[in-house]
């Protein structure tokens, strides 16, 4: 496939593909959720779904202490900007008179309102003074946002200024305090009831005085206490604990498990997470346990499951990481929040577990400079669940999906086969800062012998040179992390393209386009002196990723592979994919085949 063709079918793909599916095995019912909307904390969107109905309620709450306006936009964009955006505007004119309309941004952000009203049932409620208004997930009309599972970009903006018209009104062009985005999930699945006879560990930091800067990456290395070091014991639940008034300022969180030798203290290290005299030791603390991204409620196992924590073969040390989101630079902030662990020490029926699913952490894979969307695919191929799953499969009731800076969609695929099944997890407008380990809406069986296909997009349309595969944030990664149980000894079900195939890549570009490879050099010094990355340079990459053989990390929980030779196997084909998801409009009784937009 042509790489020009690549943006296009991308598009088709996602639009036609990705229209949330109402699973009519599940008894919908009416899903509540709420996310502070501003950094000051003083403005609350509240929201609430109605699966039947395919339509969310939404309401903007203004503390007393918060801004006065005569005019206040709430919308949803691509990435989380006005142009080319979705509004629902809520206006006073000079004479007082409300309005509540239906707009939508042009290419540089200024407000148009559509032909078609379709933010509904618009009111300001006289009790809390606030503004309700509601929307279908999809109206059919191409001037609005298609709002599907997965993150959501959700913009706002207010202004006091006196309109006399709304047409031309440019939410983006108020003082950066008073418009912004936030990214949620609004599609939250019904939980299950929250735990209360656990113990709760909280790993949180301790009147941190947050750096003034707009990102900050907070790492901070603590100990077990004894209890859980000397018995293993299961998280049934987890949640954030946020520091009253710093409900704008902590953006996500995660707790890793320390993955090093038992007997081997790890230095509890706190400062920075980029820091260059952060101890290379703390870098073993990369296995997820927990976490938690704006908007996200609390996650709870499955009564059936919980995760294991501590015992005396393992190390005894968790480390807390906090990304904090201080835009006006603000120097004051002075925080205490984290992540709170419900654990038991009387062990559920079953070990959850996670497993990796995607590309090798490898520096085989990489994406060209100056791209718009350019897909990678890791694949786990039938073979490998087949050897690793036990007979009665596992259940998979959460996922987290992975990449660095440069992804912009993640996608798992999932077949039995040859046909293909429910997508295992999806998000079209995925954001690094927004990784949360999200609960499915339906636990989904997985086979021994099924497939399992996850593609990550990225944008490097700011780049120049390749950006490689690797550990580092400026590198690239692509995962799902996938949450089941029963727990079994496959950990890794990921690839890369063969060694052979790589090779043979390079030869090329070295004999034939005059690039200075060497054929000793590693992957990664390779793919950066090929430069610039023209079309025909990008699509020959992109050929090989999708046409080549690949090799296999099949492996074990104690790192070493399942028997077998798995290099040079080729890519599963799926033979019947989804049929096209059908939309529905809801005003005219309409079905069309595919979006406009």
């Amino acid at each position: 496939m042509a790489i020009k063709c690549i943006i296009a079918v991308l598009s088709l793909f996602i639009c036609s593909h990705f229209s949330y599916r109402i699973n009519k095995n599940v008894d919908y019912q009416l899903a509540e959720s709420d996310s502070v909307l501003d950094p000051s904390g003083e403005i609350l969107l509240k929201w609430r779904v109605d699966y039947n109905k395919r339509k969310i309620q939404f309401q903007i709450i203004v503390s007393d202490k918060g801004p006065s306006y005569n005019w206040f936009a709430l919308g949803f964009s691509d990435r989380g900007a006005f142009n080319n955006s979705d509004v629902c505007l809520f206006w006073t004119d000079y004479k007082r008179n409300r309005h509540f309309e239906d707009m939508h941004g042009d290419d540089i952000g200024k407000l148009t309102r559509d032909p078609k009203q379709d933010c509904e049932a618009f009111y300001l409620d006289p009790e809390t003074q606030s503004l309700v208004f509601e929307r279908y997930f999809d109206t059919c009309d191409s001037d609005d946002y298609i709002i599907e599972d997965g993150t959501v970009h959700v913009i706002w903006a207010h202004g006091d200024d006196k309109l006399f018209s709304s047409k031309g009104l440019c939410p983006s062009c108020t003082p950066p305090r008073d418009h912004g985005f936030i990214r949620v999930r609004l599609f939250t699945p019904l939980g299950s009831p929250k735990v209360d006879n656990a113990y709760k560990l909280k790993v949180t930091n301790n009147n941190l005085k947050v750096p003034k800067d707009d990102t900050t990456y907070w790492c901070k290395v603590v100990k077990l206490p004894d209890f859980v070091t000397k018995k293993t014991h299961h998280i049934i639940q987890f949640e954030s604990t946020i520091t009253r008034g710093n409900e704008g300022l902590v953006h996500h969180m995660e707790v890793f498990y320390c993955d090093s030798d038992p007997h081997k203290d790890i230095p509890l290290y706190e400062g920075n997470c980029f820091a260059p005299d952060r101890p290379e030791i703390t870098k073993s603390c990369s296995k997820v346990k927990a976490a938690w991204a704006m908007g996200a409620p609390p996650f709870i196992y499955p009564k059936e499951a919980g995760l294991p924590l501590g015992g005396s073969n393992t190390n005894k040390y968790v480390m807390l990481e906090v990304h904090y989101n201080n835009p006006e630079v603000k120097s004051d902030w002075v925080d205490s929040s984290g992540i709170i662990l419900y654990l038991t020490g009387h062990r559920r029926k079953y070990d959850a577990a996670i497993m990796e699913l995607g590309l090798e952490y490898t520096d085989k894979m990489a994406i060209p400079g100056r791209q718009k969307a350019f897909p990678l695919t890791g694949y786990c191929i039938p073979q490998c669940t087949g050897v690793g799953l036990p007979t009665d499969g596992i259940v998979v009731f959460g996922s987290q999906l992975h990449t660095h800076l440069t992804g912009i969609a993640v996608w798992t695929r999932h077949s039995r086969q040859g046909v293909e099944l429910t997508y295992l997890n999806k998000d079209m407008h995925y954001s690094t800062h927004f990784q949360e380990i999200r609960i499915l809406h339906k636990p989904v069986k997985v086979l021994p012998g099924d497939y399992l296909e996850t593609t990550c997009v990225y944008n490097t349309e700011d780049k120049d040179n390749a950006t490689v595969g690797g550990h580092a944030i400026t590198d690239e990664m692509c995962v799902n992390y996938m949450h089941y149980y029963p727990a079994t000894n496959l950990e890794v079900c990921k690839s890369a393209v063969s060694n052979a195939a790589l090779e043979n890549y390079f030869k090329f570009e070295q004999r034939w386009d005059n690039m200075s490879i060497e054929y000793q050099a590693s992957p990664r010094n390779n793919y950066l002196a090929i430069k610039p990355w023209t079309y025909l340079r990008a699509n020959t990459l992109y050929e090989l990723y999708t046409e080549s053989p690949i090799s296999m990390q099949c492996n074990k929980s104690d790192g070493s592979r399942f028997q077998g030779d798995w290099e040079g196997i080729q890519i599963p084909i799926i033979k019947l994919p989804l049929p096209v998801e059908q939309r529905f409009c809801p005003d005219i009784q309409t079905v069309y085949d595919s979006p406009k937009k």
